[in-house]
């Protein structure tokens, strides 16, 4: 055989029996169309033969591991996030999953109550009650004899009494808390939250004994629960008795470190002690928690800043409330925070424009600090009122003849001696007040 090229075409098929090509795609073709019928009728669930080039499946995410993310989620402090998923909104997605489960919501509603600490207005905190309530609500008609989710609904009908617009709205909460609490408790006598939550209510309406009593048992019996430390912590502070309570607020920290919370009233007490380094120990500490999760809470903020000014170093104070204004530009109860430093800085024209868009709202091209619109805040508490308050005594201060503030003054105090009639420092600032433009008005002009 030539080895050589020769320019002829090749042959490289080797001697022997030949391949007929036609018979092995008819081969082909028939098995191709027994697979399709076999997909098309089956042979049996268990055997089916799927058709080809569907795409790969994806697990679908059960209630249940929603669940379990927000617990997680609250463990780690990363309770309200409006740049990513928090716990409030892993509890919100897994009832959209499972709409009817008591408990689910019953510690949503648990979790929206608390969250209104991490909250800086009033009408947030409000807004954040109110859907507390239509959770508990809720969970309560699921579970109506579930000692826990009967319990829930007790603190959240007391938390919503302190936002109450008249007394007897607040008197008809409280009594509706009191009764949800002990009907809680009496469906499970050792149910420690039931216990706590009681208390807590019973504290609200002034029966001291009875709240210590039982906030005491509950910590008693349930030690390994951030709740009931919370709640005896809260007791304690009110009859005075500081350094106890600071002691269950840390215990109550050490079960849930990362609630900012709970450091931030930590720090409130140190700083009503005058201990103001420790306090700011305990700010910082939110802070650094916010910052790990990503949270931009103007709250560690402010409170740094009411340190500073208690301390007398109004220039770092207002440095703090001016960061705690950039995390959340169009806050009015920020600007009000920030206007109180600046006047107890004796700074009242800069105080003025910026008391001006907490109590009446400003637009953008008035507002120097923040640079956007802002809201005023209803007249709905004695912060708030305070803040009017503040806002007219400045007004009047730089009242003088020739540049008089007081037909702006007298409306704001118009509306503060209609809103607190019975607060005595409020009526002797508005009653302060109304002598100096009086004064001024009787004044003649140069």
């Amino acid at each position: 055989m030539d080895r050589h090229l020769t320019g002829k075409g090749l042959n490289f098929r080797p001697p022997g029996p030949q391949i007929n090509f036609t018979r092995m795609l008819i081969w082909l073709g028939m098995i191709g169309v027994g697979i399709w019928g076999i997909s098309q009728i089956g042979i049996g669930p268990e055997f089916r033969i799927q058709p080809m080039f569907l795409p790969t499946p994806t697990a679908t995410r059960t209630a249940n591991s929603y669940l379990m993310a927000a617990e997680a989620y609250f463990s780690a402090g990363k309770i309200d996030d409006p740049n990513a998923i928090d716990a409030i909104d892993a509890y919100r997605l897994g009832l959209e999953l499972d709409p009817e489960n008591p408990q689910a919501r019953a510690e949503l509603a648990r979790l929206l109550t608390y969250s209104t600490r991490l909250l800086s207005t009033n009408a947030a905190q409000l807004a954040r009650l109110e859907e507390a309530l239509v959770e508990s609500s809720r969970a309560v008609e699921l579970a109506p004899d579930d000692s826990t989710v009967q319990a829930i609904h007790a603190l959240v009908l007391d938390w919503n009494a302190s936002y109450a617009n008249t007394a007897d709205e607040r008197r008809d909460l409280l009594t509706r808390a009191e009764q949800t609490a002990s009907f809680a408790y009496n469906l499970d006598p050792n149910n420690v939250l039931a216990l706590a939550y009681y208390a807590e209510v019973l504290l609200d309406q002034g029966k001291l004994a009875q709240a210590q009593q039982h906030a005491q048992e509950a910590v008693t019996l349930g030690p390994e629960l951030m709740d009931t430390h919370r709640v005896y912590a809260t007791v304690l502070e009110t009859f005075g008795q500081y350094r106890v309570a600071i002691e269950e607020y840390e215990k109550a920290a050490a079960i849930n470190p990362n609630l900012t919370f709970l450091y931030i009233q930590i720090g409130v007490i140190y700083r009503e002690l005058q201990v103001y380094d420790v306090a700011l120990e305990q700010f910082d500490k939110a802070i650094a928690i916010n910052e790990a999760n990503g949270v931009q809470d103007p709250l560690p903020y402010i409170a740094i800043a009411k340190t500073y000014s208690r301390m007398g170093e109004f220039f770092v104070a207002a440095l703090n409330g001016e960061k705690a204004l950039s995390f959340n530009p169009t806050d009015p109860n920020t600007y009000g925070q920030l206007g109180d430093i600046y006047v107890r800085s004796r700074n009242y024209e800069g105080a003025m424009p910026v008391l001006k868009c907490a109590v009446l709202g400003c637009a953008a091209d008035e507002n120097e600090v923040g640079g956007v619109d802002v809201v005023g805040l209803e007249l709905t508490n004695l912060e708030v009122g305070f803040y009017y308050a503040r806002y007219a005594s400045v007004l009047a201060a730089l009242s003088r003849p020739g540049q008089n503030y007081c037909p702006q003054v007298q409306p704001v105090l118009d509306e503060l001696r209609r809103a607190f009639p019975d607060s005595p420092p409020l009526m002797g600032i508005v009653e302060e007040n109304e002598a100096i433009c009086r004064l001024i008005a009787t004044t003649p002009q140069p």
